[in-house]
């Protein structure tokens, strides 16, 4: 079975290669990141005619909470295998306790119950931490979230933190890392129904199309458009994973590190980058839609 999976990660990244770049939006985007006080990767695939733009796409980058996705496609795995169930309840111990004055889940009681799905939802949607821990654990840790990346041909998104063997790329990337190309094959094969069915895939992407964070490139997109996205953040970099089902759907990545500005404000430099990327984005695609977007502050 691994060889089948390796055999398509190499057709995948074949075709990749033969895919041509959108030279006019690739100069766009090169002007947009001039003067950027900091290291970014972008991946844009134009899914309606299979162009693409790639800025250091190759890249390993820190995901921070976009790790949320491979731990998600964990537990998917465990659901499919039986292992686990979507309804089931699990008992909150609060050693898990990550956050306690930003996490839902770090507010509950020991011994309170809580069911898979809503772990799901708080950790993809709400970003919880505690809640994402503990999905992490329930999935079987990170080395078997990595050895099911590595089976389903991702070779680059791998979970670093409390994963036996991966202290020094913890040290460096944190929770987990990737890089903005391979996650953007991750969002794709979901929205294709490739991650581990079409059943699983399905569900996967609706939990991803419920943000609570939406105020960086999904701002920059029309409320009547499906997005599906995770983002992610840390003090050095700024993440973020779209799928934009307009009339000319695309998916597109940004990844930020080594970021000078390090605020916390919404004019962060990689967040106002994040937004007029997305409003370019959406702007040539999608020409005849007309919407007054939020403005990009700075």
């Amino acid at each position: 079975m691994k060889k089948i999976f390796n055999f398509l990660f190499l057709f995948i990244s074949f075709t990749a290669g033969a895919q041509k770049t959108d030279k006019e939006l690739q100069k766009k985007i090169e002007n947009l990141l001039n003067g950027f006080h900091g290291t970014a990767g972008i991946y844009v695939h134009d899914l309606k005619k299979n162009r693409i733009v790639s800025y250091q796409a190759d890249t390993l980058f820190p995901t921070a909470s976009v790790v949320k996705i491979p731990i998600m496609i964990g537990i998917m795995s465990k659901i499919q295998h039986k292992e686990l169930d979507f309804h089931q309840w699990i008992v909150y111990k609060d050693t898990l306790n990550y956050d306690p004055g930003e996490d839902v889940l770090a507010s509950f009681k020991p011994d309170q119950k809580i069911m898979v799905s809503k772990l799901m939802l708080l950790s993809i949607s709400l970003s919880d931490n505690t809640a994402s821990l503990l999905l992490q654990g329930l999935a079987g840790g990170g080395q078997r979230i990595n050895e099911l990346m590595d089976s389903l041909g991702y070779v680059y998104t791998r979970v670093n933190s409390r994963t036996p063997g991966r202290e020094k790329d913890r040290e460096i990337f944190g929770w987990g890392q990737t890089t903005p190309r391979e996650i953007a094959l991750i969002m794709e094969q979901i929205v294709e129904g490739k991650v581990l069915g079409r059943r699983s895939s399905d569900r996967m992407l609706r939990t991803l199309g419920r943000q609570y964070w939406d105020e960086d490139a999904i701002s920059q997109i029309p409320p009547n458009v499906f997005v599906a996205s995770k983002s992610g953040a840390l003090d050095e970099c700024r993440n973020e994973i779209l799928y934009v089902n307009a009339p000319h759907p695309y998916i597109f990545s940004i990844f930020t590190k080594n970021n000078t500005d390090q605020s916390w404000d919404y004019n962060n430099e990689a967040w106002v980058l994040t937004r007029k990327l997305s409003a370019l984005l959406f702007k040539y695609y999608n020409p005849d839609i007309q919407y007054d977007a939020e403005p990009v502050k700075r």
